[in-house]
């Protein structure tokens, strides 16, 4: 079975991340990687599918042996992407993608240099500003602090192997879709070969 490909996702809170996704993981060939968080869990929340939820101790023992492919501490409660599940469902040919925060996705791309990262954009930081103040769910400071969060992030996106611009959710899942395509026939084609070479 050939090994699914591991995908950096990330761009600014607002940018359309949830909804190309959405439309991604229509397609059960991906699958979406669940964090892990110290944080307690909430009462709607349901361990394995919106965290994995951790005790401290096992966290940390997990971040002591390397087996987090990233971590951060957010509001004293520690997240990360446990590397055991990634592993698994990459051996089981399921294209594996991480959504995350840049800080995190440097961490990966660091230990993994054979993931794809694909920064999402919005056409501009007033279009941006505009899908914020339309989902009429936060208050002019929390907004406020989302554009200067987005512009930081946006200054990053040039560690990111490729940049998907999201003008219509229909063209950015598009994008994204030739990027997998071109990059899996890439990798597996790489993998084919080597093997071959090898067993003769």
């Amino acid at each position: 079975m050939k090994k699914g490909l591991l995908i950096i996702f990330s761009g600014p809170s607002g940018c359309g991340k949830g909804t190309v996704l959405k439309e991604i993981l229509q397609d059960d060939s991906f699958y979406l990687s669940v964090s892990a968080t110290t944080r307690p869990p909430r009462p709607t929340d349901i361990d394995g599918v919106d965290y994995r939820f951790l005790s401290i101790d096992d966290f940390q023992q997990r971040i002591d042996s390397n087996a987090m492919l990233e971590y951060a501490e957010f509001c004293g409660n520690l997240y990360g992407t446990p590397a055991d599940m990634v592993d698994k469902m990459r051996a089981e040919g399921k294209n594996v993608i991480l959504e995350i925060e840049v800080e995190g996705a440097l961490q990966v791309m660091k230990k993994c240099p054979d993931a794809i990262s694909i920064f999402l954009l919005p056409p501009s930081l007033s279009e941006l500003e505009r899908r914020l103040r339309n989902r009429g769910t936060e208050s002019e400071e929390v907004i406020r602090k989302r554009i200067q969060r987005a512009e930081e992030e946006i200054k990053l996106a040039y560690h990111y192997r490729y940049l998907i611009v999201n003008q219509t959710v229909d063209t950015a899942v598009e994008d994204f879709r030739a990027i997998i395509r071109a990059e899996s026939r890439t990798y597996h084609l790489n993998q084919e070969i080597i093997g071959e070479i090898l067993s003769c």
